[in-house]
Formats: C-alpha cells, structure tokens, sequence
C-alpha cells in the first residue's frame, strides 16, 4: 500500500492549503522551502484562470510566500495544454482574462470571432451581454464549447459573485451544449501537471482543501491524496463523501519535517 513516503512529487491547490484571504497558512512557506532545498518536484495549482503564472506568482510574494512562476499551473494553462493537444495552431473566441488569453496565445492559438473552432470560456470580472451573446451564436454554428472550470460563483468582499459555472450554465440553457471542463475536478488538469514537471502519478501526492475538486480529481489520477482543514472542509463534511482521502490533516505544516532539534525540544521531559 503507498504512503507518504513513496511520494517523490508533489501538486497542491492554492487557496485554502497554502493561502488564505492573501495571508499565508501556517508552514505553507515552510513547506515551500523544504521541497525546493531537498530537490522535490512540484506545483501550485489553481482553478483561476484570470491571472497568469507571473501575475500569481507576484501576488502570492506579497503574501509571503515565495512561488517561482514556472512551478503555478493554472485552468488556462491547462486548457491551452489541451486545445494544443485537439488541435495544434486552432482558433478560439474567448470569454476571460489576461490569463486565458496569453496561455492560448502561447500554445499558438488565434483569437477570433469569426468561424472559431472553440468557444473558451474562462474567469473574468467583466462579463459583457454582447460577448455571451456572441459566443451563443458560434456555438449554436458549430464551434466547440470549452470551459475552464466549474465554479458556479466565487468570493468577494461584498459577498458572492457569479464565476464561470454560472456563465456555463447561461450558454448551456440557450445551445443546449454542455462544456468539456479542463479544469478541476477534471483529472485531466493533473494529468497536464505531470507532464510538465515529469512526474508518474504513482509517486505524486496530491494537497487540497476541497472533496469535491482537489481529492476526487486527484484520486481518479492516481494520486495520493491529502485533505486539509484550513479551507472549506472538515470531518463532518468528509462524511457526507462516498470516498475518502489517503491523509486528513490540521494543515500543511503537519508536511514539514522537523529537525532532531526541533523533535527533542518536542518530548516531555522528566526530572528523576
């Protein structure tokens, strides 16, 4: 049976495992550390799809962790990855953010409203009734429904905001298609992240604070999984599953290796 100890890699989700309201969680910069001196592949991954790898990468310094760019895989890279994959050198309409757009430009993709082989839809926070529209009537002649990910609504000071389910939904209810989803839940955005740092899912854990994405995509990859009670979820929630995580811990400073130092000022000790 595999434990941590056969993990050689590592993915984890963002939100919730290694940050929290943009304040770090604890031992999550610890953790960091530890995996990049003893060598360890890994990457940080999230279903926002409106920043890039750099953009996230410079935000989450200012929180206090210290992410390199190239070790943050996103929804859109992932949907990139993808579309490259069905079709190299494809046209896309796209409905999102800086994010989606440069990683399609990247894979060689052509934006375009005229004819596209994909609708791609993304996160963004200035959706447009013209722009739906629009992406309707592609659909509606044959291009091929994409979306980033599932999230029907996502946070914001002043409570919640619809996000790109809710979007998905609109244009599902007016074609009558349903989007391929690259994004978590779907293991396709693990499988993708392996491929990138070259890891087998044989030797990969998997760190998330959500059933519903983070275990269930990483367990139908392969992956060892690793619940987290610093996002949304906790015993009581992990019930209400039919399946169940491989680890469930306080967090992720449960992952940092102590030194002998640290683990003897640890024990109790006894006067004799």
């Amino acid at each position: 049976m595999r434990t941590r100890a056969d993990i050689e890699c590592w993915l984890t989700d963002m939100d919730g495992v290694l940050v929290k309201e943009e304040h770090p969680l604890p031992g999550a910069q610890e953790l960091l550390e530890q995996w990049q001196s003893q060598g360890v592949e890994f990457l940080v991954l999230t279903n926002n799809s409106i920043f890039t790898p750099r953009d996230l990468s410079a935000r989450l310094r200012a929180s206090g962790l210290v992410v390199p760019e190239e070790r943050i895989w996103t929804s859109a890279l992932a949907t990139a990855d993808f579309l490259h994959d069905q079709m190299p050198g494809g046209s896309a309409y796209v409905i999102g953010e800086a994010g989606l757009i440069t990683a399609l430009h990247d894979a060689g993709f052509t934006m375009t409203d005229t004819d596209p082989d994909f609708v791609v839809v993304g996160e963004t926070r200035s959706y447009s009734f013209e722009a739906i529209t629009k992406a309707i009537r592609l659909i509606a002649d044959g291009a091929r429904f994409i979306s980033t990910n599932p999230d029907a609504t996502g946070p914001s000071e002043a409570g919640i905001l619809p996000a790109t389910g809710a979007i998905n939904a609109l244009i599902t209810k007016a074609t009558g298609r349903v989007p391929y989803i690259v994004g978590k839940p779907n293991p396709m955005m693990f499988r993708s992240a392996l491929n990138k740092i070259g890891a087998h899912s044989e030797v990969t854990g998997m760190i998330g604070d959500r059933m519903d994405t983070d275990i269930v995509a990483g367990m139908e990859a392969g992956l060892h999984t690793v619940l987290v009670m610093t996002g949304i979820s906790n015993a009581a929630l992990v019930e209400t599953y039919p399946f169940r995580p491989d680890e469930m811990l306080a967090g992720v400073h449960e992952l940092v290796e102590r030194t002998p130092v640290e683990s003897e000022l640890d024990e109790p000790h006894v006067d004799v």
